[in-house]
């Protein structure tokens, strides 16, 4: 008599059972349940995005170092200073590293790294400007 009940449970299981994405346990609930729970879900998206998320990060701090170098080469109350490329890329400044680029009406093209910008001049000179919030 028990065998019996034992096969009739045994027919009636899942035997399709889903099981999170992240951590391989059993779901229960929801047919289009991916995820035990929020913790496993994150870790899951946050392995998925992580070669992503290093190049970013390498990135912005390139951004933040580059923003910072032009900002300490603006005398204290001015919104321009000059000096040259040669310095610049010897305190770790990337030229290749910019979030925008700006050209004015002759045509001069301005490279930003969010509010500072440089305009290559004479020789081996750099204008460092710091743009207004009117702009």
């Amino acid at each position: 008599m028990q065998s019996v009940r034992v096969w009739c449970t045994l027919a009636f299981m899942n035997t399709d059972q889903r099981t999170c994405l992240a951590c391989n346990k059993a779901l229960h609930g929801r047919a289009d349940k991916k995820f035990c729970d929020d913790y496993c879900r994150s870790a899951y998206n946050n392995r998925l995005m992580a070669d992503e998320i290093v190049l970013m990060k390498r990135i912005n701090g390139i951004l933040k170092k580059n923003r910072r170098l032009l900002l300490q080469q603006i005398p204290a109350g001015e919104e321009m200073g000059k000096c040259s490329r040669k310095k610049l890329l010897e305190a770790g400044y990337d030229f290749t590293y910019f979030t925008h680029q700006y050209t004015n009406k002759k045509g001069n093209v301005y490279g930003f790294v969010y509010e500072y910008g440089y305009l290559p001049i004479e020789g081996d000179w750099v204008l460092i400007v710091k743009r207004s919030k009117q702009d």
